[in-house]
């Protein structure tokens, strides 16, 4: 049921003088009432400013979260803290957005003050929070995961050596005080071009021009990069020796940047006379492009490793899909030996041509092809395109093989190997020959990945020798030579996981390790359910620059991981895991959780605490739902913690003006308060209270900037005096009403 009167109105009609004094208790009457009477708001008042700080009402701690710039630059604000809290819980300082720079490290110099000024105002700090999908640093872990993205066909006809190595040796630079290169700020964790606008003016007052790029005249240009800047930006490339030297992009002459990566790419200019695109053509044999970069304030940066200008019409590239496939990083880097027979190795030894090649001996009871065998690394080719595999071997004596394909719905299929006809194996001697044949990806269902392993144990005692392995695309006559873009190779979604579970590791050792001893409890996990009580498992956005979701990538033990990183890190603090909408009707979200709590904890993981969000409404809290959750919550046996209290007082989700509450409203909103401080305290037992926090404390504008705008949530009003929701809360807390103990003299 949604929250009504909780107790029934009563209205004690007061005869009072000005300057009554009373040597009896008051007699206000039902406090949880709507206000009939005018004078009822001053009685009000008068009850509430003689109640004590919170911390009077209750044993079980209670906590708050905080703006830290709030805390440190207003009295009111720090003492009203002080005085009725003794847990904190940062609001963002503590999140891996302010902890993570855009390298991937952890930097504690913001939040080290932070914890520190708390501590030595007697306060204990909650940490919030080493797992979440909001607020992380996505850009970044984005960076890791990203396809490989290879600018085909044709290498890059720019030199960018001047840029890596800081020099700027034959750019030229107008404004160069604002323009510099940034390690670290680029795509992939590499360097960028930074250019720091200061104020409004022409495009070329921030500008960088390239040196002179050797060209063919009549060819048509490719020129790309990835931009990004700190705020909303807009910025354009000129150019010098192309038909059109101030093209637009994308619709417009100047192209629109923001926080996250953008690639920008010119190869097609609008023609009016043929009124349709056309390829971007160099009309010299030298061409020069110049980002300029000063029409609207800001600072961008631009990635030099994805700088790239490619001539169109130049002979194709090959690109080689397996990677280390000639061996020449002399190991077996990006090779497995599944079943290594008498062994296989990388060395001098076994090359057909380069440094390296690979060696595989067959033991002496090898008599299946798998006995020895060697794969590459898992990687995705397109099933809507033919690609031709080759490689070099010889044996010391003779011995026959195969090529096998774990992934493919054919895994092992008679192949036309060396044009001689089909078979399941191909045949080798002491002379080297190249193997090659083509094939067209049919993936398993649900699988988008292959590795291409070496079958080679069907003859016992041979040595083998492999060099130059390569899946390339199959060249297409008819297709135009160089006007495909460029080929992208993503990560198989195995490898993301191995990548990204290695940054989380490191993230959550990191930083508990860092806090240990200073930080009471953590909220480990925050917000892993969806509403119907399933895992929320996210999606993949390549181009976020805040959300990211761990458990798509990491399956659903990685809540199991990260409590057990988090306990190795900090054995003696406190673990939660968090959400929200816990106090449903339904009560499939809270199902849901407490399930997913009973299986990390039966994958060897500990949680010590269950925090309930509580974001309610007044306008649709179900009271009944409220207890349900508590005893649900208590049979867990888990320390229970109300981590986020507020109470909105708009039905409407986002008002787009500041609410205007009513005497009942603000009464309804301190029945909510009393109600469920008390339900927390009937139904968790004691030994289970880890106490509440309330989100925020008061209504003022600067607490409430991203955070339930244009409403009043908090037990204090915008100009930091108390509202009734702090008499309900206090009330709630310590189970009565206090203000009915209340004797002495009233004033107006």
């Amino acid at each position: 049921m949604k929250l009504k009167n909780i107790i029934p109105f009563a209205l004690v009609t007061l005869i009072l003088g000005l300057n009554s004094c009373y040597d009896e208790k008051m007699e206000w009457g039902d406090p949880y009432t709507h206000p009939a009477a005018k004078d009822l708001p001053l009685q009000l008042q008068e009850k509430i400013s003689r109640y004590e700080a919170l911390t009077a009402y209750t044993t079980f701690k209670l906590g708050v979260g905080i703006d830290f710039n709030l805390y440190m630059n207003d009295a009111t604000y720090r003492n009203l803290v002080n005085q009725n809290f003794k847990e904190i819980t940062p609001g963002n300082e503590m999140k891996q957005s302010s902890l993570m720079d855009n390298s991937g490290n952890t930097d504690f110099s913001k939040a080290d003050p932070i914890i520190e000024t708390l501590r030595q105002a007697g306060l204990t700090v909650y940490g919030h929070t080493l797992v979440w999908h909001n607020q992380q640093k996505a850009s970044y872990l984005n960076s890791l995961i990203a396809p490989e993205i290879i600018p085909s066909p044709g290498e890059s006809q720019l030199d960018v050596s001047a840029l890596l190595d800081g020099s700027f040796t034959g750019w030229n630079r107008n404004n160069a005080g604002g323009i510099t290169i940034v390690e670290g700020a680029g795509l992939n964790n590499g360097p960028a071009i930074c250019f720091a606008t200061t104020t409004a003016g022409n495009e070329w007052d921030t500008q960088l021009t390239s040196p002179e790029i050797p060209a063919v005249s009549g060819h048509a240009y490719r020129f790309s990069f990835y931009v990004k800047s700190e705020a909303a930006g807009q910025a354009r490339v000129s150019f010098t020796g192309m038909a059109n030297n101030y093209p637009w992009v994308n619709g417009g002459a100047l192209f629109s940047t923001s926080g996250a990566w953008t690639e920008i790419t010119y190869d097609e200019v609008w023609d009016n006379a043929a009124e349709a695109n056309v390829p971007f053509t160099a009309v010299s044999n030298a061409i020069k492009m110049a980002f300029d970069m000063g029409k609207v304030p800001g600072v961008y940066y631009v990635d030099i490793n994805s700088l790239s200008v490619i001539d169109l019409d130049a002979a194709p590239a090959e690109v080689n899909y397996i990677s280390n496939g000639n061996f020449e990083k002399g190991d077996l880097t990006d090779w497995t030996a599944s079943n290594a027979g008498g062994g296989v190795t990388v060395t001098a030894d076994a090359k057909f041509e380069g440094n390296y090649g690979l060696q595989g001996i067959a033991s002496a009871s090898s008599a299946n092809e798998w006995d020895l065998q060697f794969q590459s690394a898992e990687i995705m080719l397109d099933p809507a395109k033919t690609y031709t595999m080759s490689f070099w071997i010889k044996s010391d004596i003779d011995g026959k093989g195969r090529i096998s394909f774990p992934g493919f719905t054919n895994e092992w299929p008679w192949m036309n190997w060396d044009g001689t006809g089909s078979g399941a194996l191909f045949d080798t001697n002491s002379t080297w020959k190249q193997i090659s044949f083509d094939f067209t990806p049919e993936y398993k269902e649900g699988v988008r990945a292959v590795k291409f392993s070496f079958d080679l144990g069907k003859v016992a005692g041979v040595t083998y020798f492999v060099d130059d392995v390569k899946v390339v695309e199959k060249a297409v006559a008819s297709a135009p030579a160089l006007r495909a873009g460029p080929i992208i190779i993503d990560k198989p979604k195995e490898e993301k996981a191995r990548i990204l579970e290695d940054v989380l590791n490191k993230y959550i050792t990191d930083v508990a390790t860092h806090f240990k001893g200073k930080i009471a409890a953590w909220d480990v996990v925050n917000e892993p359910m969806n509403e119907n009580g399933t895992l929320r498992e996210g999606s993949e956005d390549l181009s976020a620059t805040s959300v990211f979701y761990w458990q798509y990538y990491l399956g659903k033990d990685y809540a199991v991981k990260a409590f057990k990183w988090a306990r190795q890190a900090d054995p003696d603090t406190k673990l939660f895991i968090n959400d929200y909408n816990l106090e449903s009707a339904s009560g499939a979200k809270l199902d849901g959780l407490i399930t997913y709590v009973q299986y990390i904890e039966s994958q060897g993981a500990k949680i010590d605490g269950i925090g309930t969000q509580m974001h309610l409404n007044i306008n649709w809290s179900d009271t009944t739902a409220i207890e349900k959750m508590f005893q649900k919550l208590a049979a867990t046996g888990k320390l229970i913690k109300i981590s986020e209290l507020d109470i909105k007082i708009s039905s409407d989700e986002n008002p787009s003006s500041p609410v205007a509450p009513t005497t009942e409203q603000y009464a309804q909103q301190a029945d909510l308060y009393r109600f469920v401080a008390q339900a927390y305290t009937k139904y968790i037992p004691e030994a289970q209270r880890y106490g509440i926090t309330v989100w925020g404390i008061s209504d003022n504008e600067k607490e409430h900037e991203y955070w339930l705008t244009n409403d009043a949530p908090n037990l204090w009003d915008a100009d930091y005096a108390r509202k009734h929701a702090y008499k309900g809360f206090a009330d709630g807390l310590a189970g009565k009403d206090v203000s009915a103990d209340f004797t002495g003299e009233l004033q107006y």
